[in-house]
């Protein structure tokens, strides 16, 4: 009678283990790897930033940035108003600068392809 009783009892003290290891699972996959992913993706647009790109800082305020080095950049947020910030101040990208427009070149005409005409 006693052994009926304690065969029984050891799959019930397996299943709590796997819940709580089930548990520490999903939670790794619903809370740390996004974190860890938007974590990433925000250091990687810090250390891409450059004179030019339009940005918004952790505070909410607005600026263009002017200069940079390894650790801070510098904002224009007004005409002739610089303010210098550390690089993860920043929150978000607003417009990347625009790259200078180059003059279309004319086409190449071939020599001999003019000589046909």
């Amino acid at each position: 009678m006693f052994q009926a009783a304690n065969s029984g009892g050891g799959a019930g003290s397996f299943m709590p283990i796997l819940m709580i290891v089930l548990l520490f699972g999903v939670m790794y996959f619903m809370m740390i790897r996004p974190q860890q992913r938007r974590r990433r993706e925000a250091e990687q647009m810090q250390r891409t930033l450059g004179p030019g790109a339009e940005v918004v800082t952790i505070g909410g305020l607005y600026g263009t940035i002017v200069e940079s080095d390894d650790e801070t950049v510098i904002l224009e947020v007004a005409p002739g108003v610089h303010a210098r910030y550390a690089r993860p101040a920043i929150a978000r990208v607003v417009s990347k600068p625009e790259p200078a427009e180059e003059p279309e070149a004319e086409p190449v005409i071939d020599e001999a392809e003019a000589k046909k005409d």
